[in-house]
């Protein structure tokens, strides 16, 4: 099983520095997603991560099974790169039996996994077409096989869900989950936030080659939107005076006599907001109110933009 720590590793190209001081661990058989803009460096650290490129500074250190090794060996990863790179003008078999070959496998062990793979991206009516003919979803899940066809231990996908319908995006999410209960280690680049959120076991937001944010869902929820929100919804109605004088209460706002937004004081705990505002009359119903990661990447990425006017990157795809 692999492990990846990268330690304050920087890339710069011309006067841009894509990536900066980046430090993060990817520990074995878990899904780690890098989340960010067109232009944040996502690209320049996969590269790096795969040995395509060699960082200015920092380190790259490679576990397996625990023990460092130098390098990753190629039979033992697999990447995706957001620039696919199969034939259009050869069949899907032939793409994957040459992709097969590539990765030492044998013309059994090839048609193994291509009796594997093949029917369950559905593609076994298509096997003798061109690449070209195969529509934008197709082709993405052909270069998926390629990826797979030899058993990595090390997947690192630029968005893996790119042309697919949402059928097949959750088709590709199952077997993504599938890889990583048998000790795959996946990393992947994603726009699809909802996929994210199911799916990643860590993330590192970023922007600008910054780190904005590290760590599990809740983590980053937690770094990017600190204050607590809560929803009440009392059987009867409440004057709104007299959830604000609740101690653990900081801010309210009322949308009916009978329900209202609470924001907690950071020194407060829910047990104590609960007591305080059961006092005030029935409590039919009380959640906490969360932003989603989409909503929270827009508000965290904007307001790192307004932060760092002018360290923009470029857009192309060399600096993404």
């Amino acid at each position: 099983m692999i492990s990846i720590e990268v330690d304050r590793v920087e890339k710069t190209y011309s006067t841009v520095q894509a990536v900066q001081a980046l430090s993060f661990k990817v520990e074995a058989g878990t899904i780690f997603a890098l989340l960010g803009p067109n232009g944040a460096g996502k690209s320049s650290l996969i590269r790096m991560l795969v040995g395509l490129t060699m960082a200015d500074a920092g380190e790259i250190r490679i576990f397996e099974n625990g023990e460092r090794i130098g390098k990753i060996p190629e039979t033992s990863f697999a990447y995706l790169p957001e620039d696919r790179g199969l034939y259009p003008d050869k069949t899907v078999t032939d793409n994957l039996t040459y992709i097969g070959k590539l990765r030492g496998l044998s013309q059994t062990q090839i048609s193994e996994q291509l009796a594997i793979w093949l029917p369950r991206f559905d593609l076994m009516d298509k096997v003798k077409d061109n690449l070209s003919k195969l529509s934008k979803g197709n082709q993405q899940k052909v270069q998926l096989i390629s990826c797979l066809i030899h058993r990595p231990q090390l997947l690192i996908l630029d968005e893996p869900f790119s042309g697919l319908d949402p059928i097949n995006q959750e088709h590709v999410l199952s077997i993504l989950n599938e890889l990583k209960q048998s000790g795959t280690t996946i990393i992947l680049s994603a726009h699809q936030m909802a996929l994210v959120e199911r799916l990643a076991d860590g993330m590192l937001l970023l922007n600008k080659g910054q780190q904005v944010a590290l760590g599990s869902l809740s983590e980053v929820i937690a770094q990017l939107s600190p204050e607590k929100y809560y929803q009440l919804n009392f059987a009867q109605a409440i004057a709104g005076d007299a959830i604000a004088a609740c101690a653990a209460v900081k801010t309210v706002e009322i949308t009916s006599s009978t329900q209202f937004i609470v924001q907690m004081h950071e020194g407060a705990s829910v047990n104590q907001l609960l007591q305080q505002v059961m006092a005030l009359g029935e409590l039919l119903d009380f959640g906490r109110i969360q932003a989603n990661l989409h909503e929270l990447y827009l508000t965290a990425v904007q307001a790192h933009n307004a932060q760092h006017p002018l360290q923009g990157l470029s857009n192309k795809g060399d600096l993404t």
